[in-house]
């Protein structure tokens, strides 16, 4: 059985960072001195792609050596047939097997909807990362909520595809850690971060996924995409291209908590080095 560890970055809903996620974890996990290969399957948006793209072309002008990844994307079939989908999974399964070989881990980002190389990635999954909007909106996607009392009352399709991943790997003796990183947090208290929080936590212990508390609404994760940087770089004015902010420094520590959080919580410690921290710091 091999080592490499995937994880999946998933959420059936678009816009809650999750190409933000994966590119900070890749590249963290680069600088930790793991050999990383990643895979796009958002042929649409190729927002992943794009992120990786930028960092190769700034690397070039700054004259700057960057840590990138290398990289996959997957094309996208518009109507696929049942023929489409089997030569696509067995593709990605290939693709994945074949890296596999290689690199320690694989880093694979999803797009914002169903589709049959979603589902296939999550059931390839040793962890899967899902980005959350700290909004009930958002919350929609894992449970529906009672609208008098918040209660949660049931999971969502979302939630129940990931059951069945799992149970399909339960059936090679292989598991999905989950992680359900509430994104886009207010800095601010308020009634509606007490019950979106309190909403994760109760499904958290029905559907058995790690809840964390992940990045706060900064509008530096959004300026640094154009340039492919990350909060996890060492980002100078000649890097950066302007002189590093408060706000940079900021969002470089909530970052380092974060991926420490994710990463050396991990059931294996060999995912991350125990120099991980001083790699990234």
């Amino acid at each position: 059985m091999s080592s490499t560890r995937v994880i999946v970055v998933a959420n059936e809903k678009g816009g809650s960072g999750k190409s933000t996620v994966a590119m900070h974890i890749a590249i963290a996990l680069i600088k930790s001195g793991q050999r990383v290969a990643t895979i796009d399957l958002d042929a649409r948006q190729k927002s992943f792609t794009h992120f990786i793209e930028n960092r190769r072309a700034w690397a070039k002008q700054a004259a700057r050596e960057l840590e990138i990844p290398d990289h996959f994307c997957f094309g996208k079939v518009q109507y696929p047939t049942a023929e489409d989908e089997a030569v696509g999974c067995k593709a990605l399964t290939d693709t994945v097997d074949t890296l596999a070989r290689t690199y320690g881990v694989i880093v694979i980002d999803t797009p914002g909807h169903d589709s049959y190389l979603m589902r296939l990635a999550h059931s390839l999954a040793d962890t899967l990362i899902t980005p959350l909007n700290d909004s009930f909106v958002d919350l929609d996607v894992l449970g529906t909520v009672d609208p008098k009392t918040f209660e949660m009352t049931g999971t969502s399709h979302y939630s129940q595809m990931v059951q069945v991943a799992r149970r399909q790997r339960q059936l090679d003796k292989l598991s999905i850690d989950w992680i359900v990183l509430r994104n886009r947090l207010s800095t601010i208290s308020s009634r509606n971060k007490r019950l979106v929080g309190g909403g994760l936590q109760e499904l958290s212990r029905w559907l058995d996924f790690r809840c964390v508390e992940g990045l706060a609404e900064r509008v530096i994760f959004r300026e640094l995409y154009p340039r492919g940087l990350t909060a996890v770089d060492d980002i100078d004015d000649i890097t950066l291209g302007t002189r590093p902010t408060m706000s940079h420094v900021t969002a470089r520590l909530e970052m380092q908590n974060l991926l420490g959080t994710i990463l050396l919580g991990e059931p294996r410690s060999s995912l991350v080095t125990t120099d991980h921290h001083r790699a990234i710091g």
